[in-house]
């Protein structure tokens, strides 16, 4: 089947009270990965790719592969641009066959969010892609952080409600604790689940977003570690909450840092075990079958949320 708008597939994962995932991918393994995974779990996912992945891997490239991942499965998949800054490039995504892009000006004061954001959503539309947007700064808050710097970090849910009704984005990521990365807590980890349940009502049950939600599983750590990935004391959002996430309202979740250790802990994996190896389809190819496995679990863990 072809490539389908982003907001198709939240729409109908808000009328079931689910999540669906959105994986990054950089390159053919990830992809392979992230599509086998989803049409054996028969649930459609977001292929997300950020602006450094369309500069790696070329906006043409990128488009071809979702275009053919698309036609070999029934699963609906919508090719997504993850935390679009550079308007010329959104511009681009979205006439080259992107079905949802994201345009992130939470850096800009909230007037001129609402400005740029809505220039995107004036673009996107009459081609049928749909609009993403981020409110409030998506960096982690830990234990030590008073109550006034928390409020100026996180979103406001008001803010909300007026932002939706002046942009007509079909989706928003409100910052509610979660940040970028493997390390994103020091303390314990911080939603903040009461301002997630005021954001969903204030904007009318908008489909919501959650960004940097990797949850660093135990056993990818540990595999990690023993295979030389320094990334000792990485800690990630934890499942319950990612579950609770989506009994709030959340619909998409984003996951990246979780594909990228699990494949780099198999290629380490295979170097450490086959020294002599040189084949890149005898190392890729394991990493590739990790990633899957991994999407597998996120996609029946955000499927099945709402029943926890």
């Amino acid at each position: 089947m072809s490539l389908v708008p982003g907001g198709e597939i939240l729409a109908e994962a808000n009328r079931q009270g689910r999540a669906v995932g959105a994986f990054n991918f950089n390159n053919l393994e990830f992809l392979q990965a992230i599509v086998a995974a989803a049409d054996e779990a028969h649930t459609p996912v977001f292929l997300a790719t950020s602006e450094g992945a369309v500069k790696y891997a070329g906006l043409e490239y990128i488009v071809a592969l979702a275009r053919a991942a698309a036609a070999r499965t029934s699963v609906p998949l919508c090719l997504h641009l993850d935390h679009g800054q550079d308007l010329a490039l959104i511009r681009r995504c979205i006439e080259a066959g992107y079905t949802s892009v994201m345009i992130d000006a939470s850096r800009l004061p909230f007037a001129e969010n609402v400005a740029v954001t809505r220039q995107v959503v004036e673009t996107a539309r009459p081609r049928g892609v749909s609009v993403e947007a981020e409110l409030g700064r998506l960096v982690g808050v830990e234990d030590n952080v008073s109550v006034a710097e928390r409020d100026a970090v996180l979103v406001n849910p008001e803010e909300a409600r007026d932002f939706v009704e002046k942009t007509g984005v079909d989706s928003l990521a409100p910052a509610v604790g979660t940040s970028h990365g493997a390390f994103k807590f020091k303390g314990e980890p911080r939603l903040d689940f009461d301002r997630l349940s005021k954001v969903k009502e204030l904007t009318r049950g908008l489909p919501l977003v959650l960004h940097g939600a990797s949850s660093v599983p135990a056993d990818v750590l540990a595999r990690c570690e023993r295979f030389g990935v320094a990334v000792k004391g990485a800690r990630g959002v934890p499942e319950a909450d990612l579950a609770r996430a989506v009994r709030l309202g959340v619909n998409k979740i984003n996951v990246d840092t979780d594909l990228r250790l699990a494949f780099v802990a198999e290629v380490r994996r295979v170097f450490v075990e086959q020294p002599a190896e040189f084949d890149p389809r005898h190392y890729l190819g394991p990493a590739r079958d990790a990633v899957k496995e991994l999407v597998g679990r996120k996609i029946r863990l955000f499927r099945h949320g709402a029943e926890g």
